[in-house]
């Protein structure tokens, strides 16, 4: 009988925002990982990356302007290194946890480009920031060098990129052959490194990819039976930020459709989590999306936390 597969996407808070704090959230985020490859779980990780390619994109840009002959580093770059350095911490955590418990299998990070449609709307609409806050003159700058830049009252000005959809994964056969031999493997990072087909060439594109969109694009491609997108809070709520708040345990595909007409989910946070789930459970019969928090990860697999979205 075949394994059943999970993706697990992890949020900021499974993984810190600097070196130290990632290393240590690393160890204990590989515990809960453990838990579900020793139950016997196939499982696939993603991970987001804002804090961490904010920080090598700041590096980088201000190493360019102080020392001659180095360069500021495109989006497109600072992705690919957030997904290596991210994934070293979970790699070798994973690895770690697993051989504790005498399971010997290997952990993958498999540097992942996503291609995007170049003529994508978000291209016009750029909403995600990156980087620090600048000054005026620096916003300048930016904006002299065909960057979007926008300004936060009292904070300053801060670079924003498009967000694109997802279309396809490039590295996908690498990644299902590691699935298929029962390994572990660390794809599709930050929403992975958006490129575009240039003739034969992949050029990469100055964006962020949503990563839960790309962990819902990843559960379809490898026909995993859950999407598990663990965030911050427990469970989904409806009603967000309002004196009748409350949090939802199960939704179907239709109600998920009408609290989306209704505009319950915050456009930036929660609705990607609810669109990518949707667009997972459309693709395939049985499946389940689970949006919950790391600590609640294990008892909402089975139906006593989190919010669990299905068929019907």
């Amino acid at each position: 009988m075949a394994k059943k597969r999970i993706v697990m996407a992890l949020g900021h808070n499974a993984l810190g925002t600097n070196l130290p704090e990632q290393k240590k959230a690393a160890a204990g985020t590989a515990k809960v990982i453990a838990d579900f490859i020793e139950a016997g779980w196939q499982v696939a990780v993603t991970h987001s990356n804002a804090p961490q390619a904010g920080m090598i994109h700041t590096a980088m840009n201000e190493f360019g302007k102080l020392h001659d002959g180095y360069t500021s580093a495109p989006m497109s770059v600072c992705s690919a290194m957030s997904q290596g350095y991210i994934g070293y911490d979970l790699q070798n955590g994973i690895r770690a946890e697993l051989v504790k418990r005498g399971i010997y299998k290997s952990v993958a990070t498999i540097l992942t480009q996503m291609m995007v449609n170049p003529y994508d709307e978000a291209f016009y609409t750029p909403i995600k920031p990156i980087g620090r806050f600048m000054s005026a003159e620096e916003a300048k700058e930016e904006e002299e060098k065909g960057n979007y830049v926008e300004e936060v009252p009292g904070m300053g000005f801060r670079r924003v990129v498009a967000s694109p959809k997802p279309v396809s994964i490039v590295e996908i056969d690498i990644i299902k052959a590691v699935m298929d031999a029962d390994q572990i493997v660390i794809a599709c990072g930050g929403g992975g490194i958006p490129v575009m087909e240039q003739g034969y060439h992949l050029k990469g594109a100055g964006a962020v990819i949503e990563k839960d969109r790309a962990a819902g694009l990843l559960a379809k491609e490898i026909d995993a039976d859950v999407l598990m997108i663990l965030t911050s809070v427990d469970n989904v709520t409806l009603n967000y930020g309002s004196p009748d708040e409350r949090p939802i345990s199960h939704m179907n595909l239709e109600e998920a459709g009408t609290y989306i007409q209704e505009g319950q989910f915050e456009f930036a946070s929660m609705l990607p989590k609810i669109e990518a789930s949707v667009d997972f459970l459309r693709q395939g019969k049985g499946r389940k999306a689970i949006i919950t928090s790391l600590e609640k990860a294990e008892a909402s697999l089975e139906g006593k936390a989190g919010t669990v979205i299905e068929e019907s």
